[in-house]
């Protein structure tokens, strides 16, 4: 591996591990919130390597980087605790703030998600294709995929662009007087338009001119568009502060829906990648990848010398903002041991409470975790087996961007 492909890995590794600490972040400032008492907070399991104590909190980093936890006491109704400590035991608190504490850590996963997205689109750019012309094409061919190397007869009528002159380097800033902010939208104007008439105000150098053009003809999908034969160049386009915002809402709540999709055709997919991982299958590159797959598509990303360095961090930053999105969706699946799960209990235990008020009885014991201990090592079982199979996918039979 590149020196370029190991500081991809641990770049990602340093991301992950930033995620973690966020999590497990909005979990410890909640229960403090709410007088929970949290006797740790550590990155990764294991031997202790480094802690301190702040208050009632050790802080810490332990020896295996595969995660945190934030211990808060009284997670369990068995739980021995100091007389001292019981007002202050998790499992007694009201549902409603059971449900902060436990949903705060994918809370701010979305959130660190968004910031990441807004980072993104307004302090690194992202690649857009621009107003000014990189290659005018010599003729339009009908049947054609509008390839700039196409083969022209030797007969065949110049392409309107060429026909009216345009040139490489002009810039297309207004269709019949109206101003072009985004191609997308001269395209979808120029598509509309076929053999109908269209004034470009093009600017050359210091100069503005006004050009008259026809788009000629091209049937895509059975339909008849427009095209004018030019080939744009691409740029680095960074939004204002307001625009980012609002369009990496629109991006959290698209990736959202998309991890909500691969959630529910997750266990479909399984038998695809026990045959891509034993039977040598070619790897599904939209497919089930897990932590070792992604860090190793950082290292891909980082080594790839056709992205310019700019490009290399924005696609890091969008993996790492998908990342946190679909891990704070996965984590509110009502099973244990996931925070869904206990967020579960919790519901059930507020619904339990309200109905002993309604009828005047003594409020319900609280549900003892302990006793679904069966249950969570079933979840957790089917977990580790298809965080192995991913391990083992990731490793033997790699989705591999640069073939």
């Amino acid at each position: 591996m590149s020196f370029l492909g190991v500081a991809g890995v641990i770049a990602f590794v340093v991301a992950l591990l930033f995620s973690v600490m966020v999590h497990e972040a909005g979990h410890f400032l909640t229960a403090r919130r709410f007088d929970m008492k949290v006797t740790e907070f550590f990155l990764g399991f294991g031997k202790r390597i480094w802690s301190f104590t702040r208050g009632e909190t050790e802080f810490g980093i332990k020896a295996i980087p595969a995660g945190g936890y934030c211990r808060i006491v009284g997670m369990s109704v068995n739980e021995e605790m100091e007389e001292s400590d019981r007002s202050r035991a998790f499992y007694l608190a009201s549902a409603p703030k059971r449900l902060i504490v436990l949903g705060a850590g994918s809370f701010l996963h979305f959130v660190l998600g968004f910031l990441i997205l807004v980072l993104l689109l307004a302090g690194v750019g992202t690649t857009a294709i621009s107003n000014k012309v990189g290659e005018v094409v010599p003729c339009i061919i009908s049947n054609s995929t509008g390839a700039a190397d196409a083969k022209c007869a030797p007969d065949a009528p110049p392409s309107p662009a060429k026909a009216a002159g345009l040139m490489v380097g002009d810039e297309i800033t207004a269709i019949n007087g109206a101003p072009i902010k985004d191609w997308s939208t001269a395209v979808k104007k120029i598509r509309n338009s076929p053999n109908q008439e269209l004034t470009l105000t093009i600017k050359r150098g210091s100069s503005t001119l006004t050009v008259p053009i026809t788009p000629g003809t091209r049937i895509l999908d059975g339909k008849k568009i427009g095209i004018i034969g030019v080939s744009n160049t691409l740029e680095n386009r960074k939004l204002s502060i307001y625009r980012a915002v609002t369009n990496s809402g629109t991006l959290t709540w698209d990736l959202t829906k998309s991890s909500v999709t691969s959630l529910i055709s997750l266990p479909t997919k399984i038998p695809a990648l026990f045959r891509q991982t034993f039977f040598h299958e070619t790897r599904d590159a939209t497919g089930l990848v897990g932590v070792v797959g992604v860090a190793r598509v950082s290292a891909q990303t980082a080594s790839d010398p056709k992205l310019a360095s700019r490009e290399k961090i924005a696609t890091f930053l969008l993996i790492i903002a998908s990342l946190n999105i679909f891990v704070g969706l996965f984590n509110l699946l009502p099973l244990l041991p996931l925070d869904g799960g206990h967020m579960a209990i919790a519901v059930i235990d507020g619904l339990r409470r309200a109905r002993a008020r309604r009828k005047g009885s003594p409020a319900p014991p609280e549900i003892d975790v302990e006793r679904l201990m069966p249950l969570t090592m079933a979840v957790f079982a089917i977990l580790a087996v298809l965080s192995l199979l991913l391990l083992a996918a990731d490793i033997f039979n790699p989705i591999n961007l640069n073939q």
